[in-house]
């Protein structure tokens, strides 16, 4: 998910999205870990993700207390 589409979602579903990006890193490790899988570049993109929708929140943090 892109950064402009996270910033046009409220703080409800960037919180939504980063609780199912969350699930997904957790089930590819696991996968990973009992060798299911060989998508091992996709926990890359999985926390870049995630870091992106707290940046956002953060962001929206902040202009909540500038104001």
């Amino acid at each position: 998910m892109n950064a402009s589409e996270l910033r046009a979602k409220s703080t409800a579903e960037i919180n939504h999205e980063m609780l199912e990006l969350l699930r997904a890193q957790f089930s590819l490790r696991m996968q990973v870990a009992t060798q299911q899988t060989n998508k091992t570049s996709e926990l890359g993109k999985l926390r870049k993700s995630i870091a992106r929708a707290h940046t956002i929140l953060r962001e929206n943090e902040m202009k909540a207390v500038s104001k």
